[in-house]
């Protein structure tokens, strides 16, 4: 009888430790991203977070903080580094590793067609950044494209579609140098400072203008922006990656949950992606700024002298991974 009775208690243990699949505990991750509540990324995380939840059985509940809850973008990249975010999704800093710029290359691609074979799950650029990321404790698991970038300005240029011409203009870019360098040869005074200052600095005059973003994102600069140049400087890419001791420590199914959930989601993005930007740019309009387009030739002006003056720039810093990404567009 006491045989039975252990054998059967063996039994229960059994099933209640299997049934939990590969977790032992419920484990409460956060997640950090740059929008607001209710935007389009944000929506999406929250889609991918109940996904996560629902096929985990509850094993792993992720808390999301949007509009830079957590702290700015290069801030966030560090506590996830040392554990203290598990995921995040936007950009990367460079601070800590120039080669992460290859991201933000100036005009390495100038259609949604191009984007989508670059910007992508699997591409040479997702491979290079995973490599260089994975150096600073921190695994690349998938991305979210955004927009082409623009430059918005509270005043009309000089000749905008010159890049030759000196526009006499001081400009926010982002603290990177690709972008610093695109500022120039497009014609205008660089001021690095991040998109959190961004706005003080616009309403001070402090800068006219700003460069590093894209319709979407300056239209919470109503009233203060009166220019838009849709020049396509750069595509926004926002990777999702988490800390790699922890991707480590997942089951190879739930690593595979990951990175299928998130390739679906780009996927998801980019059939809608285009439409929304081309919706943003009208959105800016009716908030009464003045959107100005560019012939083929001007276009081809600028691309040339960024590629000309920028890429070998580039080039130098990032190495032969810069060479990799650039063929095999």
């Amino acid at each position: 009888m006491n045989k039975t009775v252990v054998a059967t208690l063996l039994c229960l243990l059994m099933i209640v430790f299997f049934s939990g699949g590969s977790h032992a505990e419920t484990e409460h991750w956060k997640i950090g991203h740059v929008r607001s509540p209710g935007s389009a990324i944000d929506n999406d995380i929250r889609a991918l977070v109940d996904h996560i939840k629902t096929k985990t059985g509850g094993s792993i509940l992720i808390d999301i903080h949007p509009a830079n809850k957590l702290g700015d973008y290069s801030v966030v990249q560090e506590r996830v580094a040392f554990g203290e975010v598990e995921m995040y999704v936007g950009p990367f800093g460079t601070a800590i590793d120039k080669r992460v710029a290859l991201a933000f290359t100036p005009f390495l691609v100038s259609s949604w067609d191009e984007a989508k074979r670059v910007y992508t799950q699997g591409s040479a650029l997702f491979k290079q950044m995973a490599i260089f990321l994975e150096n600073q404790n921190i695994k690349v698991i998938g991305g979210w494209p955004v927009y082409f970038g623009g430059i918005a300005l509270t005043q009309k240029p000089a000749d905008p579609g010159n890049p030759d011409i000196p526009k006499e203009m001081i400009i926010r870019v982002p603290p990177i140098r690709s972008f610093e360098r695109t500022a120039r040869e497009l014609g205008y005074t660089p001021y690095p400072i991040t998109w959190t200052y961004a706005k003080m600095g616009l309403k001070t005059g402090m800068v006219e203008g700003m460069l590093g973003g894209g319709a979407e994102g300056y239209l919470g600069l109503k009233g203060i922006i009166h220019y838009y140049l849709p020049v396509k400087d750069h595509f926004e890419y926002w990777f999702i990656y988490m800390n790699l001791d922890l991707w480590k420590g997942l089951s190879e199914k739930d690593q595979t949950l990951f990175t299928d959930a998130l390739q679906a989601m780009e996927k998801r993005r980019y059939a809608v992606a285009e439409a929304e930007e081309i919706a943003s740019i009208e959105k800016l309009k009716n908030q009464g700024v003045q959107v100005i387009e560019f012939s083929d030739r001007e276009r081809a002006a600028m691309q040339k002298k960024v590629k000309t003056n920028v890429w070998p720039m580039l080039k130098q810093e990032i190495g032969d991974a810069f060479e990799a990404v650039v063929g095999a567009r």
